[in-house]
């Protein structure tokens, strides 16, 4: 029986999980879901028994000294709750359920049953969990992220793909066709990492997932020192790879691959749904057909500029003001996404690579400009 004393009555609860084991490369999901109850000052309301589902001797309990107090702490999964007083900058609240912990080593059914029991009494209206992969992706491109779901409709509704991977799973994807079989909606986002440079933390793949997961919930998402960490991240990279030339060389050649492959340009769609970041960002009060200082935001404008010292997109200056060569720019186009079916790209990520069927994003820009984990869908 589960008991929810002390819990408030929810507003809109979506629920978003993330767990770290085989799901989570570089650490980039569950630092995302961290992110988040440490912006929102998350209150843990109940965890799971550890004694049910893991064993160990795989995830070892810890000991530390709390004011000279000897005290032990047992590998588990906490579920805390956040409430956002302005979700989407229109002064809407909404709350999150957050679910952070690790894979279970055992009784995966029951783990999955005590979660939905969980989002069923608290009214969650959608569970959405966060994954990484490792995979073929250079770490000088932004970091593709990939929304799939087993609902034909919601796949329609929230412009995702239907999943059609088979194969090993991981926790993730046990928790998803849970959701299916008792009717909760669930997404599953994930982000690929490169495999040349997976060892934890990752924040440039973690900030990129929580981007999609902004576009996903309409939610303005703080962001805090991550951009920096990502762009931080990325120079070390860089560091590294030029020191070795063998490296470099790899790198160069996923970088051609990625380029070739990905179409050049963004659609208008998406340099729109671009914009409106942008603009809940700067201004809460400003949205789709309000005037800002760079012009319009109808959704229609397709050039925008990044400001590199903030790793930020800003809107262009007046069109006045521009150069006559600048108006030559076109309307970029949609990237695609490998279709995961075997033989493909995807397939060669990893056992868990083909579950998502990755987004891929533009890739035009430099290394600088992309710390962000999003692509700059414009041309100076």
């Amino acid at each position: 029986m589960i008991e929810l004393d002390g819990v408030p009555e929810l507003i809109d609860p979506v629920m978003v999980a993330a767990f770290e084991g085989w799901n989570d490369a570089g650490d980039a999901a569950s630092a995302a879901v961290a992110h988040l109850d440490r912006e929102w000052k998350g209150e843990v309301f109940a965890a799971l028994d550890a004694e049910d589902y893991y064993d160990f001797q795989v995830n070892r309990p810890t000991v530390w000294l709390d004011g000279g107090v000897r005290k032990i702490t047992w590998p588990t999964t906490r579920l805390s709750v956040v409430r956002i007083a302005d979700a989407n900058g229109k002064g809407k609240p909404r709350d999150l359920v957050l679910v952070r912990g690790i894979e279970p080593s055992m009784r995966w059914r029951s783990f999955c049953n005590e979660i939905l029991g969980f989002a069923h009494e608290l009214g969650v209206e959608m569970l959405v969990v966060l994954g990484a992969l490792l995979g073929d992706t250079p770490h000088t491109r932004p970091v593709p992220v990939s929304g799939v779901t087993s609902d034909p409709d919601l796949a329609r509704t929230m412009d995702l793909e239907e999943t059609r991977y088979e194969g090993p799973t991981g926790i993730v994807g046990i928790l998803q066709e849970a959701c299916t079989h008792a009717g909760v909606p669930a997404v599953s986002l994930w982000a690929a990492v490169p495999h040349y440079v997976s060892q934890p933390p990752n924040p440039k793949a973690t900030l990129a997932l929580l981007n999609r997961l902004e576009d996903l919930l309409d939610l303005r998402i703080p962001l805090g020192e991550l951009s920096e960490d990502a762009r931080a991240w990325q120079l070390g990279v860089d560091q590294l790879a030029a020191e070795d030339s063998e490296v470099a060389e790899y790198v160069q050649s996923l970088e051609e691959a990625r380029d070739t492959a990905d179409l050049p340009e963004a659609s208008g769609e998406a340099i729109a749904r671009e914009f409106e970041r942008y603009l809940r960002r700067r201004d809460p009060q400003a949205g789709p057909g309000l005037a800002t200082e760079g012009g319009v935001a109808d959704g229609r404008d397709g050039s925008y500029l990044r400001d590199t010292a903030s790793g930020r997109t800003r809107p262009p200056k007046p069109a006045a003001k521009e150069p006559k060569d600048a108006k030559d720019s076109k309307d970029p186009k949609e990237p695609k996404s490998p279709n995961g079916e075997p033989g493909s790209p995807v397939e060669s990520m990893g056992p868990e690579a083909a579950e998502p069927e990755a987004e891929k994003p533009d890739t035009k820009g430099t290394s600088d400009d992309r710390v962000d984990g999003r692509a700059d869908d414009s041309e100076d």
